[in-house]
């Protein structure tokens, strides 16, 4: 029942995306439950931002699993995932009817504008439990920030190569540690070869159409979304919208202002195209079929976790992916602030960023405030398009 309630409430006002999940996991796992070890938490962090998927829907199911395993896993991604999909698909029904609202349109404009500002928060609180791994040995700590900085430069640069550069820091540190063991390098390799074979699904023909192209098309959503749910939006816009005309551009813009306005994670999106393709079923379908990648990784894989945190070499990966994905959460905060359209959400950033960065507040109290000004400046007349 706490897993379901605690993760539930999570679920509830997850708004934000990635950076605001890690966020909100870590100080109910690591500072109010002391249930995680600090580093243990970090190194999940590192961990799930290497799997493909959506990684903080899968920090989610690792945090679960390793309190009460198997069920854990189940029923702290289901309470995670379900509150999210059961407002989206709600929303999406009367965004696909017509005109969305003008305080809807408000609200996601300015929810959507905080975000580079809870991505900046979200890495500012991870780092000082990695810097501190890092010792005090100068060349250490030079290496972190080499990897932090190209973390932070992927993410701003590279959208779904991002694991290529973490798996870049984590082997460079092993290189640098290198001691002869075996068990880091198999651990590199296995890395390696999943990063580099996934991909190919975005190649793949798709047969047929319907409920089986819906079924692809979240499939590759669940598993190429590499360095953050947001990767996935020009690939879901290029299936629905160009290929299968499931959506017009206007409906898919609206499905991306859900997937940012509700709670849980941004790959929720994918259930308001499938919504577009078949109505709830379709909608239900999408989501099962992007978060079923999600689970198994976890489940089947997780047992695994600490053997691997035991070992010398795959520590020394850790130390070196660890800072490459705290700047890769930071530097996200660059591709949200370009996307920003209107002056006025400028300014919506500024107070965010004051808010969570110089007051040190919620983030939660920090998007629905943003929201709360988006729906003032849509019915002051501002535009929000």
């Amino acid at each position: 029942m706490t897993i379901a309630r605690e993760w539930g409430r999570i679920g509830c006002i997850g708004f934000g995306g990635p950076p605001t999940h890690i966020s909100l996991l870590r100080q109910l796992c690591v500072e109010r439950r002391d249930w995680i070890p600090a580093e243990e938490f970090e190194d999940s962090v590192t961990a799930t931002n290497l799997l493909p998927g959506p990684a903080s829907t899968q920090l989610a199911i690792l945090a679960a699993w390793r309190l009460r395993g198997l069920p854990g896993a189940l029923v702290g991604g289901l309470s995670f995932i379900l509150p999210g999909l059961a407002l989206i698909l709600a929303l999406a029904a009367l965004f696909l009817s017509g005109n969305p609202p003008l305080w809807v349109r408000g609200a996601a404009a300015g929810a959507g504008s905080a975000g580079a500002a809870v991505a900046v928060h979200a890495a500012w609180s991870l780092a000082p439990v990695s810097w501190k791994r890092a010792g005090k040995a100068r060349s250490a700590r030079a290496r972190w920030l080499g990897y932090a900085l190209a973390g932070a430069a992927a993410a701003a640069l590279t959208g779904p190569w991002l694991v290529l550069v973490l798996l870049a820091a984590g082997l460079v540190e092993i290189a640098v540690r290198a001691s002869g063991r075996r068990d880091g390098r198999r651990f590199a390799r296995r890395i390696g070869r999943r990063a580099t074979s996934w991909p190919v699904l975005a190649a793949a023909p798709v047969l047929g159409g319907g409920m089986t192209a819906l079924a692809w098309v979240a499939l590759k959503v669940g598993t190429l979304s590499y360095g953050g749910g947001f990767v996935i939006i020009p690939l879901m816009q290029a299936d629905a919208v160009d290929h299968y005309h499931w959506m017009t551009d206007g409906q898919f813009l609206n499905a991306v202002a859900l997937g940012q306005i509700t709670p849980g994670p941004v790959v929720q999106t994918v259930a308001v195209v499938g919504y577009a393709a078949g109505g709830v079923w379709g909608g239900l379908l999408a989501a099962a079929v992007a978060f079923a990648p999600s689970f198994l990784f976890v489940i089947l894989g997780g047992r695994h976790f600490d053997g691997l945190r035991s070992s010398e070499r795959v520590q020394a990966f850790f130390y070196g992916a660890g800072p490459a994905v705290i700047g890769a959460i930071a530097g996200s905060a660059i591709p949200l602030s370009l996307a920003l359209r209107n002056g006025w959400q400028y300014g919506v950033l500024a107070a965010a960023a004051l808010w969570l960065l110089a007051a040190r507040r919620g983030v939660v109290s920090a998007l629905l405030g943003a929201g709360a000004l988006g729906v003032a400046a849509a019915l002051a007349g501002w535009p929000v398009g």
